[in-house]
């Protein structure tokens, strides 16, 4: 038992995992600070923090930072054409450095000496979570159960999880119907573990929320014109009815409906993890993916040939950054700051047609462009 009531900020989600390790903290005799961050998911708040203080949390803490995620994270990552492996978006990469940089605030504002997440000891959110707290808060120390003895050798899987919550009277959810493990926030939507370990099981339909299946989608498309500024997207206006968005996060919002609407963003992969293991994961990122094919568009029409040539390269090293939780590192702010240079002329407007799960091309015009009419008669 700790013997000095040390304080300890724990992430928390209100699921199975960080219900059961609240409580355990609690027994190893840490005082719990709860933080739960809205980055876009689908969560009852409320409810959560209901949950966490009567799990024996001394405060809540629920912090709304889907502004600051646009704006800070995807907008660079936009900026950047970030995409791992050819295929991946990175929208949790892209999470993890926003949501601990809240819980480190949190910590240090708390007098917090510790900090503790539930990822895996199997994979990448962990390091993600870690390597930003020690970044931002070097002396602080991290409790990570799933890689201790003493709890995962206790809680050797779901049901002994299920156990301890039943026997301390952890409301938990039961959903036998969704058999795999999920992650969301206002850029994506994870799907992996269960029977999407098997890498030859074919998603079922029933497992998609945020986009539809394209076989049912609408038959008519939506045309958007997407403005840019500096490679930032700063306006998006729907050309049929008239719909202008201009907020960051009014914008990304409305790029997620029209998207998921016809659904935009699917993905199934194998990718490789940091720690050095394969696995399948399946993504819904909407709007990311028509933000991907406009900025592309509108930045092969600005930037000059040379130039994107060392950006493409950046843009590898930066994804590979994002993707292995070094958003805080020397050399991932040194190319951040390369690819928002290479940004400076790349603005314009790029109108998209959105139908049947693809995004299509329609035209382009910019005052930077560098596409000469006369040459090419």
């Amino acid at each position: 038992m700790s013997q000095t009531k040390d304080t300890v900020v724990l992430a928390y989600s209100g699921g199975l995992d960080t219900s059961c390790i609240l409580l355990w903290l609690k027994e190893k005799g840490y005082d719990i600070i709860a933080y739960l961050a809205n980055i876009g998911q689908n969560e009852d708040f409320e409810e959560a923090r209901k949950k966490a203080i009567k799990l024996g949390a001394k405060k809540v803490f629920i912090e709304d930072v889907r502004k600051e995620f646009v704006e800070e994270f995807i907008w660079p990552a936009v900026q950047a054409n970030a995409i791992y492996e050819d295929r991946y978006l990175l929208g949790t990469s892209l999470a993890r450095p926003c949501i601990a940089k809240k819980q480190v605030e949190i910590a240090k504002r708390e007098g917090a000496k510790y900090v503790s997440h539930g990822a895996t000891g199997k994979g990448n959110d962990q390091i993600r979570f870690e390597l930003t707290c020690y970044s931002l808060y070097p002396e602080v120390k991290i409790i990570a159960p799933w890689r201790m003895p003493e709890f995962y050798n206790r809680f050797r899987g779901r049901t002994d999880l299920m156990d301890y919550a039943k026997k301390h009277g952890i409301p938990i959810p039961v959903t036998p119907k969704s058999p795999w493990s999920m992650d969301e926030n206002i850029m994506h939507i994870s799907y992996e573990a269960g029977i999407l370990e098997n890498p030859k099981n074919h998603a079922p339909d029933e497992l998609f929320v945020k986009t539809k299946d394209p076989r049912t989608s609408p038959s008519t498309p939506d045309i958007l014109e997407i403005e840019f500024k500096k490679g930032v997207p700063v306006q998006v206006t729907n050309l049929q009815d008239g719909t202008r968005h201009c907020t960051a996060l009014e914008l990304f919002a409305y790029l997620n409906e029209v998207a998921g609407k016809h659904g935009v963003g699917r993905i199934d992969i194998v990718e490789n993890r940091y720690i050095g293991m394969k696995s399948r994961g399946i993504y819904e990122t909407p709007a990311g993916t028509i933000l991907h094919h406009a900025h592309l568009d509108i930045e092969t029409f600005t930037m000059d040939r040379e130039v994107r040539r060392i950006k493409q390269e950046l843009s590898l090293r930066f994804s590979e950054q994002v993707y292995n939780g070094y958003w805080y590192s020397p050399e991932c702010d040194f190319v951040r700051s390369c690819i928002s240079k290479s940004q400076e002329l790349v603005e314009g407007k790029v109108q998209v047609s959105v139908l049947k799960g693809q995004v299509y091309m329609l035209g382009r015009e910019s005052p930077q462009s560098l596409y000469n009419e006369e040459l090419v008669r």
